[in-house]
């Protein structure tokens, strides 16, 4: 019979003692537990004792945490806590300095638990042991275990930080500031400035007074993880209670002294792994020192302030400049402005006054930040003279340029989103991005390299001005997923976004759509691969019905031009002829009996395509002829002992491939067109769709259940040939 569900199976084991094996029933109270032990061993006094887990931080048992003993759990008989507390306590006091080590060390591995703390924390231990440590005799172990134990007792949370006192902070800060002192002291050291620094707006101004950042940089640049942990964790703490003032003066000194470039050498790519608690502190200073854009994101443009307007003038001459206004020219004044109001509209704005689009916020001012920046750095990339961004799209005439002005201002938005500027730091965040500490003013090179990929990406989608959001939602998909396979440098994260083209983006969307839909289930794309010939047989059998109701067809060769533009082709119902011949403009199509000329399907030899074929092989290479080539095609057949040509031009891209799969069809070759591909996908998708419907929301398994072995007989069996008696 199982035990009831309140009762565990427990082993209880005590120093000296054999191990007792008992059913905890634990609607007892644990007095009465502790009695039946304390009676099987023999032991007086039963209230003088406590159960502790046997493992980890050996926890005690109490009434609120006693539902965590699970079966199979090993508990030690120990000392009840308050007895425990006062014994340690006067061992602090103890003559000999081995006593009071050992009291220490044990007071340091019981801290954590919540019980203990508060029984030593009800009995003055606090001030005992910041006694210890303000007094500083040994600045060896009994420090380190000192503060150890103050900080686990400290965290509990029962006493506020605020109330240390001023004294007691100065002398941890000047063990923090000491240069021969024990290495485990420092680290402590720094971690309860820290709290101190978090906890208390009062003590952390004296913390930031008392603690150099001269000195966190030292203990940055010793070669010990956790040192440099810590000394990261006061620093990000001390940037974090700052004023923005303070914090930009603090990040600017930093900077010049060189943190960031030790940071991306020294501790991003360190030999050792980066912890979890390192991670976070980067991220915390990556979101600090971003957050130095927030104000500038958050002010529009002053349309009063002539400095603001003096940069707008020096980022339309930085690409119009040779186009009229160099000095000498004689331009008047109305001409002058006229000229400028028309090449701020070349530059993307979206009027003739760019001040209107800046009035916005965000991006404010930040966009203008941005647009200077990437002019005067990447000015090859950017200006009219050098064939960069805005001479190649200012230039153009087929409503299918980039405006620059525009895409920065929205680029700016969308990188402020995506690195969450101005948002307050996560307690528990590690997503940093280490290119971030590869170089100087980050976020403006971000933006050269993003308005780059934007224009890039804006050709391969042929897109107009009525497409700018579209085209902004496939840059920030390029961007995200980028970002978020954190390369370690600028120049790996401009390799990998330019490699994420359009079309690339569509694969990996069309990807994750199906694996949300499960088709790409080991079981699924196997039953797509049995129906794949019977669909097959489906569209080569559009595809000839197609040709069987014939296409016209505008000719191109100089020795069919009397009095007729175009010609009809079609494939004879039994699928053994092409027929065809000349069709007057207007006339609808002709019966296939009715054509004059006939080639057996028999006869044909080859299909060609593209430049292969000979009607457009000796044509040149431009623009239309390369659209030419795209829609050729040509049908090689026996005339008599000779090789003759039937010779296609499509009249559109569907018409090119349906012909080309028929054509290939009828030859037994493969039907690879574009055309037959999407319209697989299409079939397989409705048809996978129809003979799952009856499995919606029903989990297919990745691998079929095992199939169990043979019985060992088949005596079972019923043989229907045996006659009954």
């Amino acid at each position: 019979m199982a035990p009831p569900r309140n009762v565990v199976k427990i082993a209880v084991q005590m120093r000296d003692a054999i191990p007792q094996l008992i059913q905890l029933d634990q609607a007892r109270p644990l007095g009465a537990v502790l009695k039946e032990l304390c009676d099987a061993w023999s032991l007086a006094h039963p209230e003088r004792y406590a159960l502790q887990f046997a493992d980890g931080h050996r926890r005690y048992i109490t009434e609120n945490n006693r539902n965590e003993i699970k079966n199979g759990s090993i508990l030690c008989l120990s000392t009840a806590p308050e007895l425990e507390a006062e014994r340690l306590l006067g061992g602090l006091q103890s003559g000999s300095r081995e006593g009071r080590r050992e009291a220490l060390r044990h007071l340091a591995q019981l801290a954590p638990d919540m019980t203990f703390a508060q029984e030593v924390i009800s009995r003055d231990g606090l001030q005992r042991l910041g006694t210890i440590i303000e007094d500083g005799d040994d600045l060896g172990e009994m420090l380190s275990l000192a503060l150890k134990a103050f900080l686990q007792l400290m965290e509990h949370g029962v006493v506020s930080w605020e109330t240390l006192s001023i004294p007691f902070v100065k002398k941890v800060v000047g063990y923090v500031n000491m240069n021969l002192m024990d290495p485990s002291v420092q680290p402590l050291s720094l971690r309860l400035l820290e709290s101190v620094t978090l906890s208390s707006p009062a003590l952390s101004q004296l913390v930031k007074s008392e603690v150099p950042l001269d000195r966190l940089l030292v203990h940055l640049q010793v070669m010990n993880q956790q040192l440099q942990t810590k000394a990261m964790a006061l620093l990000t703490a001390i940037l974090q209670g700052a004023s923005f003032a303070e914090r930009k003066h603090m990040l600017d000194y930093l900077w010049q002294r060189n943190l960031r470039q030790f940071i991306y050498k020294n501790i991003i790519h360190s030999a050792s792994p980066l912890g979890d608690e390192m991670a976070h502190h980067l991220y915390v200073l990556q979101a600090l020192t971003l957050g130095l854009l927030e104000p500038r994101m958050w002010t529009p443009l002053d349309l009063s302030s002539q400095e603001q307007r003096d940069q707008l003038q020096a980022l339309r001459q930085a690409a119009f400049e040779p186009e009229g206004e160099s000095p000498g020219t004689g331009l008047n004044v109305e001409r002058r402005r006229s000229l400028g109001a028309r090449e701020f509209r070349k530059l993307g704005f979206s009027d003739s006054n760019p001040e209107q689009d800046l009035l916005r916020v965000p991006p404010g001012l930040l966009a203008l930040d941005n647009m200077l920046y990437f002019s005067r750095h990447a000015p090859s990339a950017y200006s009219r003279v050098s064939d960069g961004f805005v001479l190649e799209n200012s230039s153009r005439e087929d409503k299918h340029e980039c405006p620059f002005a525009r895409s920065s201002i929205q680029l700016t938005v969308l990188l402020c989103e995506l690195l969450r500027v101005g948002e307050p730091c996560s307690e528990t965040a590690q997503d940093f991005s280490p290119m971030f500490f590869g170089q100087d003013h980050s976020f403006h090179e971000l933006f050269c390299v993003s308005i780059q990929l934007l224009n890039k990406t804006w050709k391969e989608m042929r897109a107009t001005q009525e497409d700018f959001d579209k085209v902004m939602q496939v840059v920030r998909e390029q961007l995200a997923r980028t970002l978020a396979l954190k390369p370690s440098s600028l120049e790996l994260f401009r390799t990998k976004v330019n490699a994420l083209t359009y079309g690339e983006v569509l694969r990996l969307r069309q990807t994750e759509r199906l694996h949300q839909e499960g088709t790409l289930a080991p079981p699924i794309l196997e039953l797509r691969e049995k129906l794949k010939p019977e669909l097959m047989g489906l569209i080569r059998q559009q595809r000839l019905l197609r040709l069987c109701e014939g296409t016209l067809f505008r000719k191109i060769s100089s020795r069919r031009r009397q009095g007729y533009k175009l010609w009809f082709c079609c494939l004879s119902p039994n699928h053994k002829m092409l027929n065809f011949g000349d069709v007057e403009e207007g006339t609808s199509p002709p019966a296939p009996e009715s054509l004059p000329e006939q080639v057996p399907v028999a006869d044909i030899r080859a299909l060609l395509t593209g430049k292969d074929c000979p009607h457009v092989r000796e044509k040149g290479s431009g623009k239309q002829n390369k659209d030419l080539y795209e829609l050729a095609f040509s049908v090689s057949y026996e005339h008599g002992e000779e090789e003759a040509y039937l010779n296609f031009i499509a009249p559109s891209k569907r018409e090119f491939h349906l012909w080309t799969d028929g054509l290939s069809a009828l030859l037994g070759s493969p039907m690879g067109s574009e055309q037959t591909r999407l319209d697989l996908e299409q079939l397989l998708t409705m048809e996978t769709k129809l003979r799952l419907l009856e499995l919606e929301n029903v989990p297919i398994p990745e691998q079929p259940p095992p199939i169990p072995p043979p019985p060992t007989n088949f005596n079972f069996c019923y043989d229907c040939s045996i006659a009954e008696p």
